[in-house]
């Protein structure tokens, strides 16, 4: 399927791994001119010259820190005039809410809610004078099942979710949407490190851990990032101009509910 996105200018935050690495890749293989990001400049580069080498796209290494003013200006000079937006950034680790400091749960909001609505404020109107934007944030899916020592993860992207669900709605006449994408149990770093702290706790080995955690999903694996980016770029579609404000769960199943 063509999704009509040759020529599209993306900007992929914290892609240098991960689920915003398979985004961008699959952004990449459709056509789009692409910004990667990340902090770590070695890892960044080298994401950069791996998606390039594989899809022959343009890609741009912006090594930023998103949560600051700096940071985005940065992204914002490498694509002035975005059509794309994904918003992603890394969660705070697992922490009994009873241990949190006020500037934690602080760091916490800014880094998965407030940075994620900067952005779309700067890009928004370029979007709709344009009449094509495509805006998807990676939240998790703790938004519909909330996970005890995720609390202030999934506080934060709950309120993320709150908040857009309106503003979509004011720009979906110029042809501009706004989605979020929940992401279960992928095969990711951060997966990986949550399984080894999981066994450490529980004096157990990595492998029995992560048995059960397959165990307890309905497709009986972990997710490949690369299916996650693909569902990325159709969202980011000419053939998704009808989707907007809503929530995708990829869960392989494991949220039990029809709704």
């Amino acid at each position: 399927m063509d999704l009509g996105l040759k020529g599209r200018k993306a900007i992929v935050c914290a892609s240098s791994r991960g689920l915003g690495k398979a985004c961008a890749r699959a952004l990449a293989e459709n056509g789009c001119e692409v910004v990667v990001n990340g902090r770590d400049l070695k890892k960044l580069e080298a994401t950069a010259a791996e998606i390039a080498s594989l899809t022959g796209a343009k890609v741009t290494p912006v090594a930023a820190d998103v949560a600051t003013p700096e940071g985005q200006t940065a992204l914002l000079a490498a694509c002035p005039q975005p059509d794309i937006l994904i918003n992603n950034n890394a969660g705070p680790p697992m922490r009994d809410f009873r241990e949190l400091t006020r500037q934690q749960m602080l760091d916490g909001v800014i880094a998965n809610m407030v940075v994620a609505i900067e952005l779309i404020q700067k890009v928004i109107d370029g979007m709709t004078q344009r009449r094509f934007g495509r805006i998807v944030n990676i939240t998790s899916g703790s938004v519909k099942m909330p996970l005890a020592g995720l609390d202030l993860s999934s506080g934060a992207r709950a309120g993320l979710t709150g908040f857009l669900a309106g503003v979509a709605r004011t720009v979906a006449d110029k042809n501009v949407t706004i989605n979020n994408m929940l992401p279960g149990a992928f095969d990711t770093d951060r997966l990986r490190a949550t399984l080894s702290k999981t066994a450490e706790q529980k004096g157990r080995s990595v492998t029995q851990v992560a048995a059960d955690r397959i165990n307890s999903i309905p497709a009986k694996r972990f997710g490949d990032p690369a299916e996650f980016g693909q569902v990325c770029a159709f969202l980011c579609s000419t053939h998704a101009g009808y989707i907007t404000g809503q929530n995708l769960l990829i869960d392989g199943g494991t949220f039990n509910g029809a709704f």
